[in-house]
């Protein structure tokens, strides 16, 4: 069954204003499909703005200018491909070969992608759209953000994107999203809402970007605002990204983004380190779900802590350590003020309508994860 956390999504992409046609090594970009779709956005971003020209000289002008904006910021995207090593825990759920994207950062060849394409990967290709395939390693994973950055060992020679202001993006204004590689797509998205978000793996950010229509290519994709500056990563599918802030209750299906915001504060530490010092965290092993303010176990990770401790699916985790657990984002960050990513952790829960304690013996994630050699 796919889950939230598949690489690819649930949907068809809805509406892409053009694809990304697939060239031959060495091919020079030139104005094509694509690009007028580019154009055709920047002019959709000017009206939204009330910012188009009244004179149809410098209506072109502008238009053009900001199409330039939006086709940089394009061309940032590349395609991302890996392939997990052998025994990896979590190729169970992703997969062994993986694809997605990844947003070039900086001049140097560092991209930027969601980490569970790269999580325990011993090869990355990077595909540029001009058909060529780069090798690169693996800088840096990031369990606190879900950020992951690979480095090309070839170089790129392809224009950062540069970064936005997630923060500052707002429902009335158009924004682009951009996937990569040979079946890449552009497509205009709005804003439907920003909330923290808790997800049912042990993970929770605040200010995730929500957006519609969804795209089932999310993985790694860009989200650009219409001055080409990168506002988030793509990461899920979700059945509702309005949340409370639908009309009437009415659910949209659509993506969530990580906002580029949490990285700006790390980037430094993540190449230096290979992940930020919050990503040292307890971990139990645990999927869980909420409703109604009610946390329950959907999934025991094989040879994990909490399945050593003996958790089983349909627990509803009462309190951690004796504070009450209410929802997910609680639950997770008691977990993770609680001490040491390794220590004892106490969880009472209800079984069956009775009540037990359960003594988890929690671990870094990051060293239940494998790595190729020499790495």
């Amino acid at each position: 069954m796919m889950s939230l956390f598949s690489l690819r999504g649930a949907t068809a992409p809805h509406g892409p204003l053009a694809p990304r046609s697939p060239r031959a090594p060495g091919a020079q970009r030139t104005v094509n499909v694509r690009h007028a779709a580019q154009a055709l956005f920047a002019l959709v971003v000017l009206l939204a703005g009330g910012l188009a020209a009244t004179a149809a000289r410098a209506q072109a002008s502008a238009i053009e200018v900001q199409s330039r904006a939006l086709a940089r910021a394009s061309d940032a995207v590349v395609g991302i491909r890996a392939t997990a090593v052998e025994g990896a825990r979590s190729a169970s759920t992703l997969g062994r070969e993986r694809e997605g994207s990844g947003v070039v950062i900086t001049g140097d060849g560092l991209v930027l992608t969601i980490g569970y394409l790269v999580l325990e990967a011993e090869n990355v290709e990077i595909r540029p759209d001009d058909g060529r395939r780069i090798p690169a390693r693996i800088v840096a994973y990031d369990v606190a953000t879900g950020f992951g950055l690979v480095q090309a060992l070839a170089p790129l020679r392809i224009e950062p994107a540069p970064f936005g202001t997630s923060s500052s993006a707002t429902r009335e204004e158009p924004l682009m999203v951009a996937s990569g590689g040979d079946d890449g797509t552009v497509s205009m998205a709005r804003l439907l809402s920003r909330r923290a978000f808790s997800g049912y793996w042990e993970y929770h950010i605040d200010d995730a970007l929500f957006t519609a229509p969804p795209r089932r290519d999310h993985s790694g994709a860009g989200l650009f605002n219409g001055r080409g500056e990168l506002l988030g990563i793509g990461s899920l599918f979700v059945s509702d990204a309005a949340g409370s802030e639908a009309p009437g209750g009415a659910r949209s299906p659509g993506n969530m983004f990580v906002p580029v915001d949490l990285l700006k504060p790390i980037l430094g530490e993540l190449r230096e380190r290979g992940a930020s010092r919050a990503s040292a965290r307890a971990w139990m092993g645990l999927n869980c779900v909420e409703r109604d303010g009610e946390v329950r176990v959907a999934r025991v990770n094989d040879d994990s802590p909490a399945d050593v401790a003996g958790l089983q699916a349909g627990d509803r985790i009462m309190r951690i350590d004796g504070a009450a657990v209410g929802g997910l984002a609680q639950l997770y960050r008691a977990l993770w003020a609680g001490g040491a990513p390794e220590r004892a952790v106490t969880l009472e829960i209800l079984r069956e309508g009775r009540p037990q304690n359960i003594v988890v013996q929690t671990v870094d994630r990051a060293k239940t994860l494998r790595r190729a050699e020499g790495v």
